[in-house]
């Protein structure tokens, strides 16, 4: 799939506009027996034509689609993120074989951060194997892309391979539904047509009630919100 022709467009106080047939499915976070965020459950697919249109008011009656909602209830969904690149907006912990960035406004309270004694604290221990596999694997798990593993002897970031998809994230833990996974370095164009950094991991708010929108900042934890 091309990169260059799949695209995500925030339209004006609308929804998102899916373009070229991007893959769409439930990703579920799966927690270990002290209730940590594990790993990831990908469901079947969504059928769907091959440019779609995602709910971003969270008030569709048809989520995750689109069904005029946002109109009758005024919604507004003024962009308000941040539009310098991650590392601008990023601070540095170093450790002696790994270097963690966190740009803590685009927390999307999946939590994957927390087992292990957290990252921020692994960060320092990386010339230990074990809990460098951890750490890379911890980070690597975040969906925002607000945590981001470096490699102190490259200088590269450690990136998972995501496959050009979007997920819609469960969260079983919080009894609530997450934001829009956006994976494998989706470009997000915004309602003025601003191009925003393309990252291999971020998550937009489908809650409505981002105070970073068009990504998501935790908000849908707080009100439960549900996405079906």
């Amino acid at each position: 799939m091309s990169k260059t022709r799949t695209r995500v467009v925030v339209t004006k106080d609308g929804p998102y506009l899916v373009s070229h047939d991007v893959p769409l499915a439930k990703q579920t976070i799966v927690t270990d027996e002290e209730g940590g965020s594990e790993t990831w459950e990908e469901s079947a697919p969504f059928k769907q034509q091959k440019s779609y249109a995602l709910c971003r008011c969270g008030r569709s009656k048809s989520k995750p689609f689109c069904d005029g909602t946002h109109t009758k209830i005024g919604f507004d969904g003024t962009e308000t993120a941040r539009r310098a690149p991650y590392l601008h907006e990023a601070i540095a912990i170093e450790g002696p074989e790994m270097v963690l960035t966190d740009a803590e406004h685009l927390c999307a309270f999946a939590r994957f951060c927390d087992p292990n004694g957290q990252v921020w604290s692994q960060v320092g221990q990386t010339d230990d194997p074990a809990v460098r596999e951890n750490f890379i694997r911890q980070v690597g798990n975040c969906p925002a892309g607000r945590l981001v593993a470096w490699d102190r002897a490259t200088q590269k970031p450690i990136e998972p391979e995501l496959p050009v998809s979007i997920g819609l994230i469960e969260d079983p833990v919080e009894d609530c539904s997450g934001p829009i996974w956006l994976r494998g370095g989706i470009p997000v164009i915004s309602a003025d047509g601003f191009e925003y950094e393309v990252r291999n991991r971020v998550t937009l708010c489908r809650c409505g009630q981002s105070q970073n929108k068009p990504f998501c900042d935790g908000t849908h934890a707080q009100i439960k919100f549900k996405g079906a």
